[in-house]
């Protein structure tokens, strides 16, 4: 089954890769690097621990991934917003998934967001047996599907002390919104974009409910033709590859109100039940994710005196300037990186105020 038609159903493609590892690098100081492993489900992931210089260690902050395979230690992802960090008196911490980089193991596209979880509460186990300095004070920093992963840290661990939600999500579904999106700047109509993106919406909701190929096909006629399905999927999908994706879905839940699936239910209880301090930021072009609900989410669920909001203009999924913030866009990696600007110092001004 080709990769990308996998993708699709897994976790919607918020991200190829876990978002903002932008290479931004040059010239930043990461402080003192220590390669620091940790055991998770039998198998070892690698990391890497980086603390300031000088001065009294604050805390330690977890980079939590988003969605897709990482090089997060080789590559020396984050490492502007790492400097960041460092500068604000923070160590940090982050590792490469199992099966990716120096980590053991197979990488699992379908991980639940439930495990990464407890990946995540594995690791600050260990800098806590490590007695690593600042230890006492755990932040959480991630983005895209990180945003289901770090409540579920919140609550299941207990001693969170502030969370960083970047290009965060709601509970559902976020396929349909960036199928939709996309299409419009490939220059589709947004009546054309939403009958393609219905038709899309309706060919889950078969195969989640057994239905067969055939039905499928007949209910997803235009978006079958679409040139940028296509490319997405490599193809779109074919006889076998619609029923691995009928038995994927087979004990999804599904939102009845919306049509959409929903990846963590209770979410906003979830949200509701925080009384740690949390930053969301978001990039106003974010055509991958829809930032306004999540931002509306966030407002509705999380208490005034917690919560702290800003987006940013011509920005796009990774918090990077963008002309449409659409998929390929995003994916292009002959176009320049370049932060957005205020990203990193309204973040550096957020958590240096932070009163622990």
């Amino acid at each position: 089954m080709n990769q990308n038609v996998k993708k699709i159903f897994v976790t919607s493609l918020i991200t190829i890769v876990s978002i903002l590892y932008t290479p931004i690098c040059m010239g930043l100081n990461l402080g003192k690097a220590q390669i620091l492993d940790f055991q998770f489900e039998g198998e070892t992931l690698n990391g890497i621990l980086n603390q300031p210089e000088q001065g009294e260690v604050k805390g330690v902050v977890l980079m939590i991934h988003g969605y897709g395979e990482t090089w997060a230690v080789e590559n020396n992802w984050y490492a502007d917003i790492r400097a960041m960090l460092l500068d604000a008196g923070y160590a940090t911490y982050m590792w490469d998934k199992m099966g990716c980089g120096n980590s053991t193991g197979s990488f699992d596209i379908n991980q639940p967001v439930d495990n990464s979880a407890d990946e995540a509460i594995a690791a600050i186990e260990m800098l806590q047996q490590q007695n690593i300095p600042g230890v006492d004070t755990i932040g959480l920093w991630g983005g895209s599907r990180a945003g289901w992963i770090n409540p579920l840290v919140i609550k299941k661990h207990g001693g969170i002390s502030f969370w960083v939600s970047v290009s965060g999500v709601d509970d559902k579904e976020n396929f349909r919104y960036l199928l939709e999106k996309n299409l419009v700047i490939d220059g589709l109509s947004e009546t054309q974009a939403k009958l393609i993106a219905k038709e899309w919406q309706q060919g889950m909701l078969i195969a989640h409910k057994g239905g067969s190929y055939w039905d499928y096909k007949a209910a997803t006629k235009n978006l079958a033709n679409n040139d940028f399905w296509l490319r997405f999927t490599d193809g779109g999908y074919n006889f076998f590859s619609y029923y691995f994706l009928r038995y994927s879905l087979r004990d999804t839940v599904f939102d009845e109100e919306s049509g959409l699936m929903v990846y963590v239910e209770n979410f906003e209880s979830l949200l509701s039940g925080l009384d740690i301090p949390v930053l969301a930021l978001f990039g106003e072009l974010d055509m991958n994710v829809d930032w306004r609900q999540t931002k509306a989410l966030y407002e509705s669920t999380i208490e005034d005196s917690l919560l702290t909001v800003e987006s940013f203009a011509n920005c796009n999924h990774s918090i990077v300037q963008a002309e449409t913030g659409g998929y390929y866009e995003f994916q292009d990696a002959k176009k320049p990186q370049k932060r957005c600007e205020g990203f990193l110092e309204s973040a550096s001004q957020w958590i240096n105020a932070l009163s622990l």
